[in-house]
């Protein structure tokens, strides 16, 4: 056999290569008419003139009305507490529907399983804002829809997390509690529970962490703490003390993660 009859080698075959450029050809058209979509009515001269927007604004906000701080540290307490209550709140609600969701404990696979996933994935698929915008329409605007907003926010987070750890805990250890004679709630204590106990820490202070921020904003739609502040001093144009406002909301945020991370270090 000559070399002019030695098969030549192709990192991909020819219908592999005319796939891969038909993905290409379809992603390229797939963002430029998204792009087309995204842009249709944009203003291009508001575009052209945003740096100077911008400077004009950092202008203004800059520096920070640092006496307006006696006002924020009540909303910013409203902040702490709001996701503080509404972690709690979703931690009631989210540890008896991970073990109802959970395969292995689960009294029931064909009614409260499916029950308890939807209400985990129903939790999940609502943000904390469209929460708050509900509640306040119901309750009024203050502390209490705030807290309800993280709380039934913070059930899809936790629940979902937890009946993953639930579901993962080795079998042995069960099957060793049950041998003994033990009932279902002895194997619950016993087998299960110390298994995911430092996930359920973790999962809880991490998703306290995350309802700091959350909850900074909810203000913003009447659901109390600082974010009431940050709407108010946006109404009047008031850029010193917007700046101030996020400043103090990022150093919160700051904090509680630096709070959050040595809580794990010592629970995990």
């Amino acid at each position: 056999m000559t070399a002019q009859d030695m098969p030549v080698w192709h990192h991909r075959s020819l219908s592999g290569r005319l796939t891969l450029y038909a993905f290409w050809l379809i992603t390229v058209a797939l963002f430029v008419w998204c792009w087309e979509m995204m842009t249709r009515r944009t203003i291009w001269g508001f575009v052209y003139d945003a740096p100077t927007a911008a400077q004009d604004l950092l202008s203004r906000a800059w520096p920070p009305r640092w006496s307006y701080m006696e006002r924020l540290w009540a909303p910013l307490w409203d902040t702490i507490n709001i996701a503080t209550l509404g972690t709690l709140l979703g931690i009631v609600i989210a540890v008896p529907l991970a073990f109802l969701a959970a395969s292995n404990t689960t009294p029931s696979r064909h009614v409260l399983r499916p029950f308890a996933l939807f209400c985990i994935v129903a939790s999940r698929s609502i943000n904390a804002l469209i929460w708050a915008l509900l509640l306040v329409s119901i309750l009024g605007p203050g502390l209490l829809a705030g807290i309800l907003a993280i709380g039934f926010r913070s059930v899809g987070f936790i629940g979902k997390l937890l009946y993953e750890a639930i579901e993962e805990t080795d079998e042995k250890q069960t099957e060793a509690i049950t041998a003994t004679g033990a009932s279902q709630a002895q194997v619950l204590n016993y087998a299960i529970v110390p298994q995911v106990l430092p996930t359920f820490f973790g999962i809880s202070v991490f998703r306290w962490d995350i309802n700091i921020r959350e909850s900074a904003i909810l203000g913003l739609v009447g659901a109390g703490g600082i974010g009431a502040q940050l709407q108010a001093s946006l109404n009047v144009l008031a850029w010193p003390q917007v700046t101030l406002i996020i400043l103090v909301v990022l150093a919160t945020v700051v904090v509680s993660e630096w709070v959050s991370a040595r809580v794990r270090h010592a629970i995990i």
